[in-house]
């Protein structure tokens, strides 16, 4: 239980996929610009996060791994395997919000297709291939059954979400401040991605 509270709250804060390893960075600044639509996307990402990776996890360890159904190392077949489901899973969320949501379906546009592309989705992928190596006892890291893939998996999503609607909450309040005008677009909203990745830092020293 420690464990899994402790994966749990560093995916959030200390290994932000964001503000840690900046992975999803297209959508994050293009999208950010109205919360409730931010929040739509981080919802879509979360999902498919929660999906992907407890997949991912059991191709890698029965299918690919030495150790798995066939007997032989296949995890050089991990990256196109990796976006398959990816891709697949995309495709269901599309359809899933086109179908229900067909105002958010607009609002997100060409970046709810573009999710397959988030490196922050393979890059949880990726990352958590790597944690399977760790050992649970001595690393709050570390993947070791399919539930630390799916606390993983969520509070990872839960960390982009998190970041994604603070910034577009930021954003929606700096439409209505004076912004030097060299500075306006990109350019406040780089400098106001690198104040909140400073502040996340603050959580780096966080042991449970």
């Amino acid at each position: 239980m420690e464990h899994t509270l402790s994966l749990f709250v560093r995916s959030i804060f200390v290994d932000n996929m964001i503000f840690a390893s900046f992975l999803g960075m297209c959508s994050y600044l293009a999208v950010s610009k109205n919360v409730k639509t931010s929040l739509g996307l981080g919802i879509a990402v979360t999902f498919v996060l929660f999906v992907t990776v407890p997949v991912d996890y059991l191709l890698q360890t029965k299918v690919l791994s030495e150790d798995g159904i066939f007997g032989i190392d296949l995890t050089y077949l991990s990256f196109i395997l990796f976006i398959a489901v990816i891709a697949g899973i995309v495709q269901l969320v599309e359809m899933i919000v086109e179908r229900f949501s067909p105002a958010l379906y607009s609002a997100l546009g060409i970046f709810l297709p573009l999710i397959a592309v988030n490196c922050a989705i393979m890059g949880a992928s990726l990352f958590m291939q790597q944690r399977i190596q760790m050992d649970p006892a001595t690393s709050s890291q570390a993947i070791g059954s399919i539930g630390d893939a799916l606390v993983y998996a969520i509070s990872s999503g839960i960390g982009w979400t998190l970041a994604i609607v603070g910034l577009a909450a930021i954003r929606e309040k700096m439409a209505y401040t004076d912004v030097p005008k060299p500075l306006r677009g990109l350019g406040i909203t780089f400098i106001t991605v690198g104040l909140m990745a400073m502040a996340f830092m603050c959580f780096s020293g966080l042991d449970i």
